[in-house]
């Protein structure tokens, strides 16, 4: 049996989809960091170190949508398109775990 079909991503400018693929690969980096989550440190450097070129692309990204003229972030749209490419599952890696009360 196939999985459901995902939903189509919506319509995005070039400079759009490269903004969600730059926020998703910052956030996939900063959830290996996050010190509330298991892991190692040696995971947690590769990651800090890699964040270094993310960051800067993801700041590229943004500079070209100013340049071409793209002044407003369209929020539903792009949140949209971050559902659809598992943003709600990656970004929770960034919080904090729930609190145990043992």
């Amino acid at each position: 049996m196939l999985p459901p079909e995902l939903p189509p991503l919506p319509a995005l400018t070039r400079a759009e989809g490269e903004l969600i693929d730059r926020y998703l690969d910052v956030v996939d980096l900063l959830g290996r960091i996050n010190p509330a989550q298991h892991g190692d440190t040696y995971r947690g450097l590769r990651a800090a170190q890699a964040l270094v070129s993310k960051a800067a692309e993801l700041r590229d990204a943004l500079a070209l949508m100013h340049q071409r003229g793209e002044a407003e972030v369209h929020a539903p749209t792009l949140a949209r398109a971050l559902r659809v490419l598992d943003g709600e599952r990656r970004t929770a890696r960034l919080t904090l775990p729930p609190r145990s009360d043992s």
